[in-house]
């Protein structure tokens, strides 16, 4: 594994990054070709299997194919039914996003399509708070603290900082990577199996572009370059998230966890009403996910597909999972209802949804929170329902209307300190924000009472100036005060004596 993630960094940094190996970032870059442009013609790929230059150029075809489909707007409810192979095989990608012009010349395969157009304007650079100017290759000549990230069946990602300071992800094909290793075994053609593997990114780039949405990675450019032996190699630029670590999350407070799966409810809705058509995620695992700010994101789409299953009957339409199955309705119009949708759903549940909802949440909302599990784990509701419950417990949540009214008469005394707090005499409680210590975010003064009233070693607790995402103040609990300082942006309580 060292060796080959070595091998990896070590072929891209020759491409892309880190003192006279950035050389290729000087290179003169290029853009896709005008919308409506015609393939070129084609060179040599290289000694292959009888046969497998048609073969190549058929497959790059259809990827190109697939990228102009969602750059046009996408097909209708179904144009297809998907193909039956590993997830992990169907990795796609998406055009670039400037204002295209054409590339030098550089063929393919005979009969193989050049780049796709380019879509509209869309995400803008990092930093920027709408449309505007992408990020191409001039950006990346002098970037630094290059690290790698990680690496799929296709592509390799890397962290690089930019020269105004701000982070950014780079995506390119993996040049040691099952994907190009495979094809060029294959047919033995190194430029043309690079072009079939850079597709996937392109339409990545494309679905990235139309299905802009707080819950989607955000793209902030290109570049073509040359590279190694292969003209016009592609890099994307995209916003920079944080892998999701399940284990880290479960120890995380309820608070953000909610976050987590109510910015996943949000993805799903506007897949499912997406300008495109309702939009599945085939391989749905945390890894194609990242959190950004709090936020969950999907970054990876290679493996999307817009086209509903076509069915004469219901057992056309069989939902197969690893724990169960599912048989949704044929419409008349001969397609299976919802089951992009339905596909998602219970993805989300399965991954996310049963192992971050319920543990650790208020008494109170437990309830409709199981309710929102239960109904996902057996796709009795659709997206627009659980959204719906998600954004009500959200409601419930940030109003404070969850709050069980408190009926006991003996509730102690505390002693309000104001500018002042309390630096040591921590105790640990779970989940809490802060892992030293007991850090937990209230709605009210009362609800800190009762907290504080409900943990056995809180003798005082220290109001903070700090707030969650839904706005609730950030509480230290403390197990005593014997030594108390000033501190003007917080508020210390201790339970009065007697």
């Amino acid at each position: 594994m060292r060796r080959r993630r070595a091998a990896v960094a070590a072929g891209f940094c020759a491409s892309f990054l880190l003192g006279s190996v950035l050389n290729v970032l000087f290179a003169p870059g290029s853009e896709p070709p005008r919308p409506g442009q015609s393939p070129g013609p084609s060179p040599d790929p290289g000694p292959g299997r009888r046969g497998g230059r048609g073969e190549l150029a058929r497959q790059i075809r259809a990827r190109y194919e697939e990228v102009q489909r969602y750059s046009r707007g996408g097909p209708g409810p179904g144009a297809g039914r998907p193909e039956r192979r590993r997830l992990m095989d169907l990795a796609p990608g998406g055009p670039g996003l400037q204002r295209p012009r054409p590339p030098r010349a550089r063929p393919l395969p005979d009969g193989a399509p050049g780049w796709p157009p380019a879509p509209g304007p869309g995400s803008p650079g990092p930093g920027s708070s709408g449309p505007g100017p992408r990020l191409g290759c001039a950006a990346l000549r002098n970037v630094s603290g290059a690290q790698y990230v990680g690496s799929g069946y296709t592509k390799a990602v890397y962290r690089v900082r930019l020269p105004g300071g701000v982070a950014v992800a780079l995506k390119a094909v993996d040049f040691s990577g099952h994907d190009l290793g495979s094809c060029v075994r294959e047919f033995g053609a190194r430029r043309g199996c690079y072009r079939l593997a850079a597709h996937k990114l392109l339409k990545e780039m494309v679905l990235l572009e139309r299905l802009r949405h707080p819950n989607v990675l955000q793209l902030y450019g290109y570049c073509y370059q040359d590279s190694e032996d292969i003209p016009d190699t592609l890099t994307t630029i995209t916003e920079l998230g944080a892998p999701v670590e399940m284990i880290q999350l479960l120890q995380t407070s309820w608070e953000d966890r909610f976050r987590i799966c109510l910015s996943l409810g949000r993805l799903l809705h506007h897949l499912a009403h997406s300008p495109l058509g309702s939009v599945t995620l085939l391989d749905f695992r945390p890894r194609q996910f990242v959190l950004v700010d709090g936020e969950l994101k999907v970054t990876d789409l290679d493996d999307a597909r817009v086209e509903e299953t076509p069915c004469t009957g219901s057992a056309d339409c069989t939902l197969e999972f690893p724990a169960r199955n599912f048989t949704l309705p044929c419409s008349a119009q001969g397609w299976c209802e919802a089951m992009n949708e339905k596909r998602n759903l219970y993805n989300a549940y399965r991954f996310f949804f049963t192992y971050l909802l319920p543990h650790s949440a208020p008494p109170s909302l437990r309830p409709l929170l199981d309710s929102i599990v239960n109904a996902t784990g057996e796709l009795t509701w659709g997206v627009d329902e659980t959204l719906a419950q998600l954004e009500k417990v959200l409601h419930l949540y940030r109003s404070g209307q969850y709050l069980q009214n408190s009926t006991e008469a003996s509730r102690a005394e505390y002693q309000h300190l104001p500018g002042s707090t309390i630096p040591q005499e921590d105790y640990r409680c779970w989940p809490s924000y802060h892992h030293g210590s007991c850090l937990l975010s209230v709605f009210n003064l009362a609800e800190a009472v009762d907290i504080c009233e409900s943990h056995a070693q809180c003798q005082a607790f220290v109001v903070t100036n700090q707030t969650t995402w839904t706005g609730r103040q950030l509480v230290f609990f403390k197990t005593g005060w014997s030594h108390v300082v000033p501190d003007p942006s917080k508020t210390a309580y201790v339970r009065a004596s007697g």
